[in-house]
């Protein structure tokens, strides 16, 4: 990178004082898939709600099975920035058993820093089981008990905060503190626990948010009441808006992505890739959109790494293989100058 001059010059030297361009915050986990071919799916007319049914006291042939380390939002965000080239480390907890110590392997094989990972001596590693069907996926997730506690971690530009287990919140004076006393811009993707508080519970992290990650269901739900007025994404990322994040992102599915930056709201169509299975989707997407930020890229440049990234995910099996560098995207992207996001 090169460094200019004057106030330019100033803010660069700052950077470089800094170790890390991201830190991701959260629990990681060991995926177990199971792919099955018995089962009946129950869908309304409109698809909103579906229901995967397997006959009780049954047993389900499964036809494939594969294993998947390190893994979960915040592994999977951390490796997805270093496969864009940016300086990435984690900070999570693992078991002190074979599943933990071929997470830290894992991660140190795709270059992410692991010195700030702790092993959880009394418990194990956290597992789920992901039932994929016809490329949608259905998640059983298990998280072992932590006793969770502020580390301290060095000075980086981002952070990304997200999913951990019961009792996690005791961190967030310390993480606004840290956000705060550093200065360093904060996305902030809540998981399971996290959506569980509330907005209430989850608010002081969000008043210091400058990206917030959500999907379609998980931003109704947060919000609330009648889902008939809450159904329309524009009225989401108002309402997300006043609550203090300065950039609002939310996922659809097959319907691409939703940003709005405080000024303008912009939609982005998915970039359209064969389904094998959707496990990751949102986090390649999270990982995309906050490395071209990284970067120096604008919100709409953001949405479209982000959904390319995702496009390279569902491909495979699992949450990280897909994973694009940046030269894959920039080159995926340059013969195709027409996908960008339109104004809503």
């Amino acid at each position: 990178m090169d460094y200019k001059g004057g106030k330019e010059g100033a803010e660069a030297k700052s950077q470089l004082a800094r170790m890390y361009d991201i830190i991701a915050i959260g629990d990681s986990t060991v995926d177990i898939f199971l792919e099955i071919d018995e089962a009946t799916v129950l869908c309304d007319m409109d698809r909103e709600t579906c229901r995967l049914c397997i006959s009780y006291a049954d047993k389900i042939a499964v036809r494939k099975m594969t294993r998947v380390n390190a893994v979960g939002n915040a592994a999977n965000h951390a490796v997805g920035v270093s496969r864009l080239g940016l300086k990435g480390a984690i900070v999570t907890i693992v078991g002190n058993d074979n599943a933990g110590h071929e997470i830290i392997q894992t991660l140190k094989k795709e270059r992410v820093n692991t010195k700030y990972i702790c092993v959880d001596k009394k418990r194990g590693t956290n597992y789920s089981t992901v039932i994929n069907y016809k490329g949608e996926r259905t998640i059983l997730v298990y998280h072992e008990r932590r006793d969770y506690e502020w580390c301290v971690v060095p000075k980086s530009s981002w952070m990304y905060f997200t999913s951990m287990g019961d009792g996690h919140d005791v961190m967030y004076a310390n993480l606004v503190r840290h956000v705060r006393e550093t200065q360093c811009q904060l996305a902030f993707n809540p998981g399971t626990f996290q959506l569980k508080l509330g907005i209430a519970g989850i608010g002081p992290i969000l008043q210091i948010s400058d990206v917030l990650f959500l999907n379609k269901e998980e931003a109704r739900g947060l919000i609330g009441g009648d889902e008939k007025k809450n159904n329309h994404i524009v009225e989401l990322l108002e309402e997300f808006h006043t609550l203090g994040p300065k950039i609002i992102a939310i996922t659809d599915g097959q319907h691409g992505s939703y940003v709005y930056d405080g000024t303008t709201k912009y939609h982005l169509p998915i970039f359209e890739a064969p389904v094998v299975e959707r496990t990751g989707c949102g986090d390649a997407f999270g990982s995309g959109f906050t490395a071209a930020l990284a970067y120096g890229h604008d919100v709409k440049e953001a949405m479209r790494w982000g959904n390319v990234n995702a496009s390279g995910v569902i491909q495979y099996i699992g949450a990280q293989q897909g994973l694009y560098t940046k030269k894959e995207i920039e080159d995926l992207l340059s013969p195709h100058p027409e996908f960008q996001p339109e104004i809503l």
